[in-house]
């Protein structure tokens, strides 16, 4: 017995499906690693901002201090940017999702 063409299609939309779902998964760990590396940087920020507190604000440190936030600012855009790109996926998940509930109902 050979596949019909609906079936041929909903073949098709299944491998598109499980591509995007593979997608949102590595945004997903894009992400996360984004977000680990937020993390560090804000205990940079901390440190910093104690040592100053400590130790007076010498050059250095304020130096320091500004290059890390400039860090802290980049991975924040890169995140939201990353946050923007899985939104967009889950968002073309759901029109296959829409597509194959459609063919079911026929």
């Amino acid at each position: 017995m050979t596949a019909g063409p609906e079936a041929a299609r909903r073949d098709a939309l299944l491998a598109r499906r499980l591509d995007l779902v593979a997608n949102v998964s590595t945004l997903t760990a894009e992400a996360l690693r984004l977000n680990q590396k937020r993390a560090g940087i804000e205990m940079d920020l901390l440190r910093l901002e104690l040592e100053i507190g400590r130790s007076g604000a010498s050059e250095q440190l304020v130096r320091d201090l500004h290059e890390a936030e400039e860090r802290a600012a980049a991975i924040m855009d890169a995140c939201a940017a990353c946050e923007d790109r899985i939104v967009a996926a889950e968002g073309d998940v759901e029109d296959v999702d829409c597509s194959l509930a459609a063919g079911d109902e026929n």
